[in-house]
């Protein structure tokens, strides 16, 4: 079997060398024990191995660890230990990228529809990006979050989601906003023949998941947006595996492991791991907004999104984080047509929302996406 090949970037601390930074970092994800102290059966089967150490461009060192397959046992939280686990508590470690082998992905689902899966579900044939937006602020009422959620399909948008902050708080109770939201969608795509999709947030408590998912299948709807680092990744797994739902996937949550020369390069995180657990759309901020990241990182979470990784199904990455529609016109271009397009403030700043949403729907089925630009794969586009 192949083993699951795992790329680090390593910093070293004074006095330490590269040969024993990874090889303690191989050691401390699988067997967890120093030389010497485990069987030599189990070692043999289990403990991970450096196949690869060579210095990195910006003084760092890339190690390439060797996880046997049956280390993971095919299950997701497994999975995630394995590759940041303990290592997660130290400083300078970079989970940089991941060799999947065929057989471990085959043991995963992954998103249940995936882009065309979302195209279907929003009425497009055509292959383009579409328009989105969040229900805010937190604060409005069950009535007040329903009459705009109206007005942005009325308007055209094709997915409109719970802002992740929305939850169930005493304005608006979790039952009540869904079926009313659902309602008025509903109501408005029969006004107007669209096909506007609704995904209310359905992250919350474990012990209440069943609950509403009871509520979503009494509002019909067929989309749900959820936190999986709020509610863990193999939760995002088990609700992909047997609701149906479509899931749209928030970041929230991630910026310490995915931030600095530490924690994850955002592509596994969010366009690997996401994917792997059952995200059709993930949600991440676009450069040059208000949240700290590159275009390069964007796009390289978009790549991973889109690429062949055994079975699964590619996802669609939903670009916001202060994503306006008067610069839109400069970003859509230099992305793929799988894009979906969140814009959430600049659109309620508007005194007629309906025709704001109308405005943005039509420029994103106006500008052309781009091609890449260059191709991103193990490595990073320039900013």
């Amino acid at each position: 079997m192949s083993p699951l090949r795992v790329h680090y970037l390593l910093r070293l601390e004074p006095g330490e060398t590269p040969e024993r930074r990874a090889l303690d970092l191989a050691r401390e994800q699988s067997v967890e024990i120093v030389e010497g102290a485990a069987p030599a059966a189990a070692e043999a089967r289990s403990v991970g191995r450096v196949a690869a150490l060579a210095p990195a461009a910006d003084g760092r060192f890339r190690a390439t660890i060797d996880f046997p397959e049956a280390l993971v046992g095919g299950e997701l939280p497994q999975l995630v230990n394995v590759l940041w686990g303990n290592v997660s508590l130290q400083r300078g470690v970079r989970l940089d990228r991941i060799e999947w082998p065929p057989a471990l992905l085959a043991r995963f689902g992954g998103p249940t529809h995936g882009v065309a899966g979302l195209r279907a579900l929003c009425g497009i044939s055509a292959r383009r990006p579409l328009a989105a937006t969040a229900l805010k602020p937190v604060g409005l009422s069950a009535a007040e979050l329903a009459r705009r959620a109206a007005e942005c399909a009325r308007g055209g948008i094709d997915l409109v989601k719970d802002d992740h902050g929305v939850a169930d708080q005493a304005w608006a109770p979790f039952r009540e906003r869904v079926l009313r939201v659902a309602e008025a969608v509903g109501e408005a795509n029969a006004a107007t023949g669209g096909a506007t999709l609704y995904a209310p947030n359905l992250t919350g408590p474990a012990d209440r998941m069943e609950e509403r998912l009871a509520v979503l299948a009494e509002a019909g709807v067929r989309a749900a947006l959820v936190a999986p680092l709020l509610v863990g990744l193999d939760t995002v797994r088990a609700l992909a595996a047997r609701s149906g739902l479509l899931l749209v996937a928030h970041p929230t949550f991630a910026l310490s492991p995915a931030a600095g020369d530490g924690g994850l390069a955002p592509e596994v995180l969010f366009g690997d791991l996401f994917r792997l657990a059952g995200a059709d759309v993930v949600v991440f901020p676009n450069a040059g907004g208000r949240f700290p990241f590159t275009y390069g990182e964007c796009r390289a979470i978009e790549t991973r999104l889109g690429a062949a990784m055994g079975r699964l199904a590619p996802a669609a990455l939903m670009l916001g984080g202060g994503v306006d529609r008067a610069r839109l016109e400069e970003w859509i271009p230099r992305y793929g047509p799988d894009l979906v397009w969140l814009v959430g403030g600049s659109l309620y700043a508007r005194d007629d929302v309906e025709t704001a949403a109308r405005e943005l729907a039509a420029c994103v089925r106006r500008v052309a996406p781009g091609e890449p630009e260059h191709e991103i794969g193990g490595v990073r586009a320039a900013t």
